[in-house]
């Protein structure tokens, strides 16, 4: 299998609830992985396959310092995904102003019936 096969993309990175708890830990801080690791309820090798599929997603990057390898997020492959769902805003505006308008016409119905 080449190694452009073996790549994950930003929607398969994140469809697993463990992976989208990672990039949510790396938001605000660089971290080791012994440090992230204390974060869930698995081995550090379990949390470390999660971090290679970030990785080769593009959302993590990591350095060594010393012996220890500090894991960060790069939020940049993320805006493919934000582009990708500002398509289906307008389902949801249109959902929003529907519902606006329902409950307009309740409260003037309520009103009346007083």
């Amino acid at each position: 299998m080449s190694q452009a096969a073996a790549k994950h993309d930003v929607y398969q990175a994140i469809a697993d609830p463990t992976r989208r708890k990672l990039l949510g830990l790396l938001s605000d801080k660089e971290l080791p992985v012994k440090e992230i690791s204390g974060h869930f309820p698995m081995t550090r090798t379990a949390v470390s396959k999660h971090l290679r599929i970030l990785g080769e997603a593009g959302l993590v990057q990591e350095r060594k310092v010393g012996r220890e390898t500090r894991y960060r997020l790069d939020a940049e492959p993320l805006k493919e995904l934000k582009d990708w769902l500002a398509y289906f805003d307008r389902f949801w505006e249109n959902k929003l102003s529907m519902l606006k308008h329902y409950v307009e016409e309740e409260e003037v119905r309520s009103h009346k019936e007083e």
